[in-house]
């Protein structure tokens, strides 16, 4: 696989990888290490996700700030500047903390031909979400809401008139499948979802997880923390193949594949 547009090995002051498979190397090019594929005939998902080395999905404050690192989030800011759109959960995105994608928390050089960063996408049965999120995205990427017909009429009137592009994506729950197909629509086929682990659950479930990104966090944190699939999903399994990992200060960082991949799924 290549990248859609070229990079440097390293931002200036970021942390320094080395890979340990494929191949051994002392020095990685995070941006071609993590590219999408080329020539993608439709949405490819990819997750990334953080994990304490005994499996919790976050720390003591319920956040996963206790569980990142520099090299975590210089990773994060790769990941975000090769995305077409952020997936997220209301409910992370309301116990993280966030907001509309910053300019500065992406690698500019990586969005060439796109909009300055990625636009937020948020899936919420209640329309429970930060005026932030909906007022301060820019202009050429509104958040996107994908919410429910059950949802309060006069949210979704108010999230639309705070300038988020209110979507229906399903009666009483979003269905992962109208999510996918309604980025695919509008162009927006690397998807990089951050969870949380419900959200994660559903889509994995539904077989759509092209792609898992885990960063193993040096940190013990006991059996209290769930795991970064969890919730009320079907039960379901899934082989993946270990396509490459890299190891920056005590951490490792994890990419997985689907064990079988679809040719139909590049056009190039």
């Amino acid at each position: 696989m290549t990248s859609d547009s070229a990079a440097p090995a390293t931002a200036p002051g970021a942390p320094r990888f080395r890979a340990l498979l494929p191949e051994p190397a002392a020095d990685v090019d995070l941006a071609a290490a993590y590219a999408y594929p080329a020539g993608l005939a439709g949405p490819w998902l990819r997750a990334n996700m953080v994990a304490s080395a005994d499996g919790g999905a976050w720390g003591p404050s319920g956040r996963t700030a206790e569980l990142s690192s520099p090299p975590d989030r210089a990773l994060m800011s790769v990941l975000r500047a090769h995305a077409d759109v952020v997936l997220a959960g209301a409910a992370t995105a309301r116990i993280e903390g966030y907001r509309p994608v910053r300019p500065r928390e992406v690698w500019g050089d990586l969005r060439a031909g796109r909009t300055a960063t990625p636009p937020l996408a948020l899936v919420t049965r209640t329309l429970d979400v930060h005026p932030d999120v909906l007022e301060k995205a820019p202009p050429e990427a509104p958040t996107i809401v994908f919410t429910t017909e059950s949802a309060p009429a006069e949210r979704r009137r108010a999230a639309a008139a705070r300038g988020a592009d209110v979507v229906v994506a399903g009666e009483e729950s979003v269905a992962p499948e109208a999510v996918l197909a309604e980025l695919g629509a509008r162009g927006l086929v690397r998807v990089l979802t951050e969870g949380g682990p419900h959200l994660l659950a559903e889509f994995a479930a539904a077989g759509l997880l092209d792609e898992l990104c885990l960063t193993v966090s040096p940190h013990l944190l006991g059996p209290a923390a769930a795991r970064i699939v969890a919730g009320g999903a079907p039960s379901h399994t899934q082989d993946l193949r270990l396509a490459a990992v890299l190891e920056s200060e005590d951490s490792l960082f994890l990419r997985y594949r689907k064990a079988f991949d679809d040719p139909d799924r590049t056009t190039g």
